[in-house]
């Protein structure tokens, strides 16, 4: 049998200067993964709290002198030779300016620029998450093809863009009618929101928008289908999908169903235990799927998702609001 992986808790820090750039250190080359960017910290060392230990490190590599604020995520990460947690907390202020004191270089990285840099796999899902939305909704197709609803359908779009959605999986060309509602909504919405269109890569192309891939699609394909300009999305329930997945260079997966759910009633569920042993075998950006609510955020990013994707917990009822 394999020895078992060693375990380290690591803390890093979201440093936000006033023009809202981010604080990013590079390894130096002789350390693992030298040469890669991250964003500044270390190890947790025994009796410390992750406060403490996010203080220390940022006066020993940068030389300042640290107030951690809130909370951004967890993410647990699978390297051959060892089993890590990397935990990321904003940093609040400083006093100090900032420099490496180890040797290593720093840059201070505009937010929509921090995907050219080359991170460690741990990294990654933190600069989705400081990036993109925290929730994904799913649309669901219309009661019927008629006018009332796909007017009900376009008055719960535009209330559930209203409450801050603003990444959608369309889920309707299924019908020429359906195919017109599409066009209408991404017409209608399309600089507000990040739209991806469920299976139809075709249609999708014509668009220009994204695609969010089945999961049968994502093991048949064996190159992006998209641009780097059209997002590309997959609905994964295992491993070997969320493989395909990263090969694929998907800017993001799905990942459930983490509790039971009408939309899918055969399936069984994964518990967040589960799904966190599938997250850290990745560096793919993550959504949980199944059963969530906007409640569940924080015990997604728990886990290593950057958020929920739901249909009835996103779509506002009838009327609401």
């Amino acid at each position: 049998m394999p020895s078992p992986k060693r375990s380290i808790h690591v803390v890093a820090g979201v440093i936000t200067d006033a023009r809202g750039r981010i604080l990013l250190n590079r390894r130096t080359e002789d350390r693992d993964m030298g040469g890669l960017w991250e964003f500044p910290g270390g190890k947790r060392e025994a009796g410390e709290t992750s406060e403490q230990a996010l203080v220390r490190e940022l006066r020993e590599e940068l030389g300042i002198e640290a107030e951690i604020g809130e909370w951004v995520m967890d993410v647990p990460q699978l390297y051959p030779d060892k089993r890590l947690r990397l935990e990321v907390r904003r940093i609040s202020s400083w006093k100090g300016s900032p420099r490496g004191r180890e040797g290593q270089a720093i840059t201070w990285v505009t937010p929509d620029k921090l995907s050219r840099y080359s991170m460690p796999p741990a990294d990654l899902p933190v600069v989705a998450a400081l990036r993109h939305p925290d929730r994904y909704l799913i649309t669901p197709e219309p009661a019927a093809d008629h006018a009332q609803a796909h007017h009900d359908w376009h008055q719960r779009l535009a209330q559930a863009l209203a409450a801050g959605v603003n990444r959608i999986q369309l889920r309707t060309p299924a019908s020429p009618a359906r195919v017109a509602l599409a066009e209408q909504a991404i017409g209608a919405h399309r600089g507000r929101v990040q739209w991806l269109l469920n299976r139809d890569i075709a249609l999708a192309r014509r668009l220009g928008v994204g695609v969010h891939l089945g999961s049968e699609q994502v093991l048949q394909l064996d190159a992006r289908p998209l641009p780097a300009d059209q997002l590309v999305a997959a609905s994964c329930h295992d491993l070997a999908q969320l493989q395909a997945a990263q090969r694929l260079g998907c800017d993001f997966a799905v990942l459930g169903p983490v509790q039971a759910s009408a939309s899918h009633p055969g399936a069984a569920p994964l518990g967040w235990e589960a799904f966190e042993q599938l997250r850290e075998q990745v560096s793919l950006p993550l959504y949980a799927l199944g059963g969530l609510h906007p409640g569940d955020i924080t015990e997604a990013r728990r886990h290593g998702a950057q958020g929920i994707a739901a249909i009835s917990s996103l779509w506002p009822a009838v009327g609401a609001g």
